[in-house]
């Protein structure tokens, strides 16, 4: 096994998350020189979805002000330029890989939250069956695996479906988000947990997380939270 494994290395390298080409030293998931340059967020966060704040008396963002679907979540880094180019190329450009190092590294990061949660199933963000078979797979998913992998949780990518083939979220505005992905989601069969960390890349205004925990508490849920790896800034 651990032959083989040398041999996988050789002829499929990791590429660093920061940098993209092949990490160094070689094995390594990301160059020792390119791990300052992504840091998890630290200091003030909002309660609810835990997005950084500027202040420490701030509970709750400028989008918590409203209620959310969802109990709780957290992002793990701060969506600026070299994740986003990350992200980017995780989900378009098949570096496969980045999913697992976020799963893994998330699961490290969060982990004693999750365990305060206490969840019974991990569920990535679902893709609509037209975009996963464009692209090949779901970033979502492999974040999840990965994930719940660590923690020694379930995952499950058959209850949670996306029914509806939507627009682009970042092409909207925060109204149009939110009508973009009305009866976006389906639970098929019978949902066996009461409580589900749902898993994405990425947490903007939470239309999306919010949509996918509006249908699974209709479908049974009792809490819901959510893990993404990156988190926009409150505005």
């Amino acid at each position: 096994m651990k032959l083989f494994k040398a041999w996988i290395e050789i002829l499929y390298p990791r590429h660093c998350p920061v940098c993209h080409d092949i990490a160094v030293p070689r094995g390594q998931k990301i160059c020792t020189s390119c791990k300052e340059k992504l840091k998890p967020i630290t200091g003030p966060r909002c309660y609810k979805c835990s997005k950084p704040l500027e202040s420490r008396e701030q509970e709750y963002c400028t989008d918590c002000q409203k209620p959310h679907h969802f109990d709780q979540g957290i992002g793990i880094f701060t969506y600026g330029s070299v994740l986003k180019e990350s992200l980017f190329r995780l989900k378009y450009g098949n570096r496969q890989e980045y999913g697992i190092f976020y799963g893994q590294f998330a699961a490290q990061y969060s982990r004693k939250q999750i365990e305060i949660w206490n969840p019974q199933v991990i569920i990535p963000i679902p893709l609509h069956k037209k975009k996963l078979a464009k692209r090949g797979y779901n970033q979502a998913e492999l974040i999840a695996s990965a994930l719940g992998k660590e923690l020694g949780i379930k995952t499950d990518t058959t209850v949670l479906k996306r029914k509806i083939y939507t627009k682009p979220q970042k092409d909207l505005s925060n109204r149009e988000r939110k009508k973009n992905l009305e009866h976006a989601f389906e639970t098929r069969g019978d949902l066996p947990w009461k409580r589900i960390l749902l898993v994405d890349d990425i947490y903007t205004t939470g239309a999306t997380i919010d949509e996918a925990a509006k249908t699974l508490k209709k479908a049974g849920a009792e809490k819901v939270w959510f893990l993404t790896i990156g988190i926009g800034a409150d505005t």
